[in-house]
């Protein structure tokens, strides 16, 4: 079993301000913790490629992305809101980053890894078919998710999103498509205020309270996902890894831990193992407390590890 760690020094290039919270500082946190744990060591680290265009289509109209591509900007910042920019090197940050999600479908059909965590940014569930916000500029997890599915004929994926934030997105993206079963948890009411309830496939869409913690998380998670994951029975899973629900993040109020990630990354390898040959691509989404958020991702590649 061989576990991949999927990234590129070009994603810290994207840079929305010295005070914004999505900072190329995460991904320097994310590796000294790896160090720290000795898992640098024991898995495979893998350089991404930048996406081709015509993949970005899968997910994205292409009127989308000739407006990313066009107001790429060579100077200062160019916003798609109010808390999205982009700054001279944002496009080659986003295109290596959804090219490491592409770059973990490949890699994993043709059997060189088990599974793979891409450490990347700028992050994506929160964009759109037609519009990038809240940080991300193009969906990752769709366009891998939806490549799997029209290159390797795929016919079931799951899309799990444990961020604190609806992916709302993803569910824009995916809701009409054939074959994709999406679950997503949130604090509610929370940003993006796009959201409704739902316990219907293909979307699940799960709300939880400022007030929760771990036991009330699991308890939801193992009431309201992993029944219909295991009836979906998805031949490969993405997971859209936000660590935000952190009890150390000051962007939410949801109080995780990281034995909470570990929990959950080990109830879906449980159903990968039994489904999906054991297929997982997972990517970074949220997390904005640096020592969290490095403690989380170890947390959760041992989880992928099996450790």
């Amino acid at each position: 079993m061989t576990i991949g760690l999927i990234s590129h020094h070009r994603c810290s290039g994207h840079n929305m301000g010295e005070y914004h919270p999505e900072s190329p500082a995460r991904l320097g946190a994310i590796q000294d913790q790896l160090i720290r744990s000795g898992l640098e060591y024991v898995i495979r680290q893998i350089d991404s490629s930048p996406i081709k265009r015509e993949f970005i289509h899968l997910a994205h109209d292409v009127e989308y992305v000739d407006y990313i591509f066009n107001n790429a900007p060579a100077e200062g910042l160019f916003r798609l809101d109010d808390d999205t920019a982009m700054s001279q090197k944002s496009l080659e940050a986003a295109l290596y980053s959804a090219g490491a999600a592409k770059d973990a479908v490949d890699l994993i059909m043709a059997g060189t890894l088990s599974s793979a965590f891409c450490i990347t940014r700028p992050p994506g569930h929160h964009a759109e078919r037609n519009k990038g916000m809240g940080f991300c500029i193009f969906n990752n997890i769709a366009i891998a998710s939806e490549y799997a599915k029209k290159h390797y004929n795929i016919k079931r994926v799951a899309i799990v999103d444990f961020d604190v934030h609806h992916g709302n997105g993803t569910e824009n993206i995916i809701k009409d498509k054939k074959g994709t079963l999406f679950c997503s948890s949130y604090q509610y009411p929370f940003y993006p205020f796009e959201m409704e309830e739902s316990d219907t496939p293909p979307v699940i869409n799960t709300p939880l309270a400022a007030t929760t913690k771990g036991p009330e998380f699991r308890e939801i998670i193992a009431e309201k996902w992993l029944p219909q994951l295991h009836k979906f029975k998805p031949e490969m899973i993405f997971i859209s890894a936000g660590f935000d629900a952190h009890i150390d993040d000051e962007m939410s109020q949801v109080s995780l831990t990281e034995s909470d990630y570990r929990w959950i990354t080990d109830e879906l390898k449980i159903i990968a193992d039994q489904y999906s040959q054991g297929r997982i691509i997972s990517v970074l989404e949220g997390g904005y407390s640096l020592g969290a958020l490095g403690r989380c991702s170890v947390a959760h590649i041992n989880g992928l590890i099996g450790n």
